[in-house]
Order: C-alpha cells, then sequence, then structure tokens
C-alpha cells in the first residue's frame, strides 16, 4: 500500500506543479484570462495562486506534510471554481458546457484534496515514504 500512496501522491502532485510552473513563468498571459474573469489584481493573484500550488504539490510529492499540501490545494481549487468557473453567466451553449466541466473538475479535485487531507491526518507517521508525518491529527 505504501508504494501504491507514492504514486497516487506523485500523480496527483503533478497537476498541480505544472500548473503552478505555468502561473508562475507565464504570468502575463495567465494575468489576462485572471483579467477577463474579473478578478481584481489580476497579475497578484495569478502569482499567489501559482505559490499557493507550489506548496501545496511540493508538499505533496514529498510528503513533506502532505495534508497541509492538500488543504492548500483545496483552498485553492473552490475559490476558482466559483471565481473563474462561473458556468451559470454564460449564455452561449458550448461555453457553458465548458465551464460547467471545469468547475466540476475544481470542485472534484477539491473534493478529493479534502479526502487526502484527511487520509494523511488520521494515518499520521504510518504513512511511509514521505518527509515527515502529517501537520493536523484527526482522530
Amino acid at each position: 500500500m505504501t508504494v501504491l500512496v507514492l504514486i497516487g501522491r506523485i500523480l496527483f502532485a503533478l497537476l498541480f506543479l505544472t500548473s503552478a510552473l505555468g502561473h508562475l513563468t507565464k504570468t502575463k498571459a495567465t494575468a489576462g484570462y485572471a483579467a477577463a474573469k474579473g478578478v481584481p489584481a489580476p497579475a497578484l493573484a495569478v502569482a499567489g495562486t501559482g505559490l499557493l500550488m507550489l506548496a501545496g504539490s511540493l508538499s505533496l510529492l514529498l510528503g513533506a506534510w502532505a495534508d497541509l499540501g492538500a488543504l492548500l490545494l483545496a483552498v485553492f481549487l473552490f475559490p476558482t471554481a466559483l471565481i473563474m468557473h462561473r458556468f451559470w453567466q454564460e449564455t452561449e451553449p458550448v461555453a457553458r458546457q465548458q465551464e460547467t466541466a471545469h468547475f466540476q473538475k475544481d470542485i472534484a479535485l477539491g473534493g478529493a484534496c479534502l479526502m487526502l487531507l484527511a487520509f494523511f491526518s488520521y494515518v499520521g507517521h504510518d504513512l511511509g515514504l514521505a518527509l515527515t508525518g502529517p501537520f493536523f491529527s484527526i482522530e
């Protein structure tokens, strides 16, 4: 089981690590998209969310307070779904369908992060193949 959890952590974290790198290296283009969605201070928001995803994904990847990393990613995902993917405001059917899919993806990934938070916190130091135990203790 330890190896499966490690493989799952790596695969899950890679999604956010690559997205974080995109936020931090393509800030201008990403900020333009955020501005079009009405995000205030879009360049700052993009840099901040990039750092949030970087910290969360590295935490999961390395198993360094992986529960805290999962929480950081959830903190990114739920507001992103509500701010960036407001499908209910779309009138064009294809755009509405795309935004709905993105919204549902972010909500589902956020839910997965909450499960990982609970799992890593509950398992504690028995996780194995991790740099640290959990930051939180849920029993």
